[in-house]
């Protein structure tokens, strides 16, 4: 075990890790930002109607999610607890997501319904390969610092994934649809599925499990216990599902704030790229470099202190966003960059604090329950992607929101709720949450060593 502790993970299996988050980030920034445009403005469903799938979805999420931790940390194969999913759940996972955005000419009521059945299938798809995905960058290493490096390198591929849809979202929507928006998304969905697949058929070619499993775990009922007793982890789960809420919300509305607030008609403002393709780079490029910095400064500085700074930035620079003129484009991009630099600083700590916790577990009761701590990242994501896309459906809905047709004062009110005053308001609670994140750096070295001697012991 101490030859595995020293072990430095080489650039290949960093790539090969991190290249499978550009499948889950193209999944869920394509349905953060088109999901409510395709059933509401596309299909003509009432946007509280989509709100309110999207929470309800999470109900289920909130028993698949631990549930699939729990089944992937019992798992035993020749490949591993973790990497074994990410072979098994490939080709589902490209052809759920996929078959959401395939609804037919049907009644309202008909589409609904294939929206509520398509998207929970893809949630639960999702849940079954990047539950494990992420219990895999808790085995990757036993030393902090090498998987705070690979989850690095998985943050990038994920606001890389956010630069693709926003530069080429848009287009592609644009020109695989001509002139037919909802066969433009569903083409578009289509070539990230194919992708998508790849991606995790190479993680799973490339990457390594070092830390061996318990001969036994505990009962999942007793494991669960643990777990709601965990300080650290509760307060990372609020901060990471606030943190998504904010930037989920503000992506899900963007495309009624350009089009009604805005008054954008879709032209392009530099090279090929509109307004709302702008706007989604500047926040991809701007995830980029906070993923950099906050790997760089997480060397140094406690990570709870990382996360409240990451959240300081972002509100300001969304509320600096919504006090400028409608016009003001430029200005506009260049402070959506910085939402992106805060936001990109809280998922790569996040992610890294996630498998410090699984270490903390382990440590604190000699528990392994890496998939199951990691469950807890996958639900913030998805429940924050949820409630950011749900904010818009209930906001618009209450203010009057007509799809089609000018809007009143209320309706574009109800707009910029979502838009900007709900996500800054959320990323309050969120920096408060981590208060009450206890493992600081200097605990965290202690459990290391710890851990490597109990692992070193004969079984």
């Amino acid at each position: 075990m101490a030859s595995a502790a020293n072990e430095r993970i080489k650039l290949k299996e960093k790539l090969g890790y991190g290249v499978a988050d550009l499948a889950s980030g193209l999944y869920l920034n394509f349905f953060s930002f088109f999901l409510l445009y395709f059933f509401v403005d596309l299909g003509g469903l009432a946007p509280a109607a989509i709100g309110l799938m999207l929470l309800l979805t999470k109900l289920v999420d909130a028993i698949t999610d631990p549930m699939m931790g729990a089944i992937s940390d019992r798992t035993r194969t020749r490949w591993g607890r973790y990497r074994p999913y990410l072979l098994w759940g490939a080709i589902p996972f490209g052809l759920l997501g996929t078959l959401v955005f395939a609804a037919p000419e049907m009644s309202n009521g008909a589409t609904l319904a294939w929206a509520y059945v398509t998207y929970s299938l893809a949630m639960l798809a999702y849940t079954v390969v990047n539950v494990p995905y992420g219990g895999l960058l808790g085995v990757i290493s036993p030393n902090a610092t090498q998987r705070a490096s690979v989850a690095a390198y998985r943050m990038v591929f994920s606001a890389t994934s956010g630069i693709l849809i926003g530069i080429l979202g848009t287009t592609m929507v644009r020109e695989l649809g001509g002139g037919d928006e909802a066969r433009g998304i569903f083409l578009t969905m289509s070539c990230i599925a194919a992708l998508s697949v790849f991606c995790f058929l190479t993680a799973f070619a490339t990457t390594k499990e070092r830390i061996p499993p318990a001969v036994e775990n505990g009962s999942i009922k007793g494991d669960l216990a643990v777990l709601i007793r965990t300080g650290p982890w509760l307060a990372t789960a609020a901060a990471a599902i606030l943190g998504v809420t904010a930037i989920a919300s503000r992506a899900g509305s963007a495309l009624f704030f350009f089009k009604y607030v805005a008054g954008d008609d879709g032209t392009p403002v530099f090279l090929f790229l509109d307004r709302t393709a702008l706007f989604f780079t500047a926040l991809a490029l701007g995830q980029v470099s906070g993923v950099v910095l906050g790997n760089f400064l997480q060397r140094s500085i406690d990570k709870s202190h990382l996360i409240i700074a990451a959240g300081t930035l972002k509100v300001s620079a969304i509320m600096l966003f919504y006090f400028l003129p409608l016009d003001a484009v430029w200005p506009q991009t260049i402070v959506q960059y910085f939402v992106g630099v805060g936001f990109g600083v809280l998922m790569v700590i996040a992610y890294a604090m996630f498998t410090d916790i699984a270490e903390y577990v382990d440590w604190r009761s000699k528990l392994q329950m890496t998939g199951l701590v990691i469950a807890a990242s996958v639900f913030a994501i998805k429940t924050g992607v949820a409630f950011g896309a749900a904010i818009p459906g209930f906001a618009m809905q209450w203010t009057g929101f007509v799809p089609g047709e000018s809007q009143g004062e209320a309706a574009l009110w109800g707009i910029n709720l979502a838009f900007a005053l709900i996500p800054a308001a959320a990323l309050v609670p969120g920096a408060v949450a981590m208060l009450f994140y206890r493992i600081d750096r200097r605990l965290l070295a202690r459990i290391e060593s710890d851990l490597a001697a109990r692992r070193a012991l004969p079984s």
